[in-house]
């Protein structure tokens, strides 16, 4: 009550000019109204925003009450509301549909924010509070939820430096400002290199092999930056992936492969090098002061993993396979360059290339047939098809209804079995200048309570698929269509959450993937096959002799794409257990040191190099990226809890996995919630037999 009435009594009718200062959107489920917010709008919500947190953290501690789990923890959860819903809608904005305005935004804003946040962790009185709460907590009878919300706040600002003395809470407060700009320096960085570096063909006979579908939009790009009647091709992978696949030139390959390869680091404004070690480094020096010998062991104190130890072992154990895995596929890259009469060693452009002649003479399977069933629309609907006969759900489309942040975007309302709306889903699936790369499920909303009225959180999947060209829908790559999948068990996770507290709405880092990539098993299972992958000319269903194809090849090049995504997490982990750093550290160096000290096959790079590893060096798996790996164990697992009872789409299962893993946000330890479900630990056999190393 003491934050409601707070926030109550610092809005006034002047703000109903700026939609988000509102006490509610004036919008179906209040979803924000993208169309008419401005730069301004989200100025002035930050800066009250955050004018509004600090008179609310000062109620809290100027309460004369004694403190307890009210007026203390419940009422930190509550606040900062207007700060946190403003950014959420402006922070999504800005990395799917960006503009050089919003970007210059997040610049003004970051030092602000950063500013803000040390305030709120560092405050002394108030941090005395939570620690009355929680050394008293025996007192409060509170249930599981609360218990938890209790620890990780308590937790989050012993993480912050909440126990150090002053001289080192400063010394805190300034890495994490500086690293704030750094983060956000090197994110703008990658989405220039990303979106707005080519390569570009002056003559259509330096593309043969590639798809006409692709030249046409290698055409129109290149027209549109400017240079009519040639082809260019950006960073984007719908764009330079094809390149690498299916042109027969190698010199082109080589052109695209390195200016992918080195996004960010060529020397010039957007250069990452001097960026990603000053990052590390103080990542490094962060830890030291908070008592640690290495950024990863402070950050993996508390997820699943525990210590960097267990890390190395999982990757250790699965990296041997794999080389071996690389080498057998190397073996059958350099026999089709022996055909084509090639002479050489294979070089990391040959390898997609390559690789996919050689899949094309072992299993008899085009992939640019297959895309041609693999329509997006189709796709979507196969995506649906498998959340509604798991867990009753459908989907209604309100793109004409709902307020819309893009043209191309669609919006859903997202239904249960008892006709109500649980969520509302919005699909943001082509590429464009000013998206990000890669691909991920965000939310405008998170779920979240009204008094007893749950909120339906509001969620994005964004990505980066094959566009249309002029004369074919968007079809997709078996790699788009397993990543649309991969993004809708994240939206699944926040469509299902059931949580009382924001505090508690996270899991570990190393949990969070689990709803993702259990969600791609059932992509190319031929039941769901058969209900989405339909010829975008004639309707025909897939017939069962390509989805006999698709299976059998499905375990092809797994030796590649573990050992490339190994690499990226080696460098990750190995970045971020250094005790020390090197006066004039070259991370590119660093990383080539590692990864040749390991035996990677010349022929493959990592997933990404350090200059453009968003993931890492941006933030999010910082000592985390080996994640995908660890949840996988935990994926492929859970998926044979399905299939072992014969039935893919198993009710019983199906509601144990919704109530166990995807509802209850953090209010369980992701092992708990494994186990809850699973019955036991996970075993790591589903995943070798699921790549083909074992």
């Amino acid at each position: 009550m003491l934050i409601a009435a707070l926030a109550m009594a610092l809005w006034s009718p002047a703000d109903a000019q700026n939609p988000l200062l509102q006490k509610r959107y004036k919008t179906p489920y209040e979803i924000p109204p993208f169309e008419i917010l401005t730069i301004d709008n989200f100025r002035e919500g930050m800066l009250k925003g955050m004018e509004a947190h600090k008179k609310e953290i000062q109620a809290i501690v100027d309460c004369p009450d004694e403190p307890n789990f009210e007026n203390v923890i419940v009422a930190l959860d509550k606040a900062g509301k207007l700060m946190s819903r403003t950014s959420s809608v402006w922070g999504s904005l800005n990395s799917a549909s960006s503009t050089p305005a919003l970007q210059a935004f997040a610049r003004e804003m970051n030092p602000l924010t950063s500013a803000h946040s040390n305030e709120m962790r560092m405050n002394k009185k108030l941090f005395e509070k939570v620690k009355y709460v929680y050394d008293h907590q025996a007192k409060y009878n509170l249930n599981k939820e609360q218990k938890r919300l209790l620890q990780k706040t308590y937790d989050g600002y012993v993480n912050s430096g909440a126990l150090l003395d002053e001289a080192k809470q400063k010394e805190i407060s300034a890495i994490n400002l500086e690293l704030s700009k750094l983060q956000l320096q090197f994110s703008q960085n990658l989405m220039h290199d990303t979106n707005n570096t080519y390569v570009t063909v002056d003559n259509v006979k330096d593309l043969e092999g590639l798809p006409q579908d692709n030249i046409d939009r290698a055409a129109a790009l290149a027209e549109r930056i400017g240079q009519k009647g040639k082809y260019s091709f950006n960073m984007q992978r719908p764009s330079c992936n094809p390149v690498l696949q299916y042109c027969k030139n190698r010199n082109l390959r080589k052109q695209v492969y390195e200016m992918y390869n080195n996004r960010c680091n060529h020397g010039d404004e957007y250069d990452n090098k001097a960026i990603a070690a000053r990052i590390i480094e103080l990542r490094l020096k962060r830890a030291n002061i908070m008592g640690y010998s290495d950024f990863a062991a402070m950050s993996l104190k508390d997820r699943m993993a525990e210590n960097a130890t267990n890390v190395y072992a999982l990757l250790d154990q699965i990296w041997a396979p794999a080389v071996k895995k690389a080498n057998e596929e190397i073996a059958d890259i350099k026999a089709m360059m022996k055909k084509d009469k090639v002479k050489g060693e294979p070089q990391p452009w040959d390898y997609m290339y390559y690789l996919d002649k050689a899949k094309k003479a072992k299993f008899d399977i085009d992939e640019a047939l297959v895309s041609e069933y693999l329509e997006i629309n189709q796709v979507q609907q196969g995506i649906f098809y498998v959340a509604n006969k798991l867990y009753g759900l459908s989907f209604n489309e309100r793109t004409e209804d709902y307020p819309r942040y893009e043209a191309t975007a669609k919006s859903w309302d997202v239904i249960d079995r008892d006709g109500n709306v649980i969520a509302i889903f919005y699909s943001d699936y082509f590429p464009r200048d000013g998206k990000g790369a890669g691909a991920w499920c965000g939310a405008f909303r998170g779920q979240s309570y009204d008094g007893a009225q749950r909120v339906q959180p509001i969620v994005t999947n964004v990505c980066n698929m094959t566009l249309p060209s002029a004369d074919k829908p968007a079809l997709q790559t078996l790699d788009n269509v397993e990543t649309m999948f991969h993004e809708f068990g994240h939206a699944l996770h926040s469509f299902f959450r059931n949580v009382h507290y924001s505090g508690v709405s996270g899991t570990e880092r190393d949990f969070v993937e689990l709803p993702s990539q259990i969600n791609e098993h059932w992509a190319f299972e031929p039941e769901v096959l058969k209900v989405y992958a339909k010829h975008y000319k004639t309707g025909e269903v897939m017939p069962q002799e390509l989805i006999d194809k698709i299976e059998a090849s499905g375990k092809y090049g797994q030796g590649f794409a573990t050992v490339e995504y190994l690499a990226a997490s080696y460098v990750d982990m190995d970045l971020h257990v250094l005790t020390s750093i090197p006066a004039n550290f070259n991370v590119m160096e660093f990383q080539a040191k590692k990864l040749a000290e390991r035996g990677i096959p010349k022929q493959i790079l990592p997933r990404y190099s350090v200059t453009n590893f968003s993931h890492s060096i941006g933030g999010g798996y910082s000592a985390g990226y080996y994640s995908y790996i660890w949840a996988e164990v935990l994926d492929c697992d859970a998926f044979q809890a399905f299939k072992e009872t014969g039935d893919i789409f198993n009710q019983e299962v199906a509601q144990r996995f919704r109530q166990y893993v995807l509802t209850p946000g953090g209010i369980d330890k992701g092992m708990v919630m494994y186990r809850n479900f699973r019955g036991r630990d996970p075993l790591v056999d589903g995943l070798l037999e699921n790549r083909g190393l074992k």
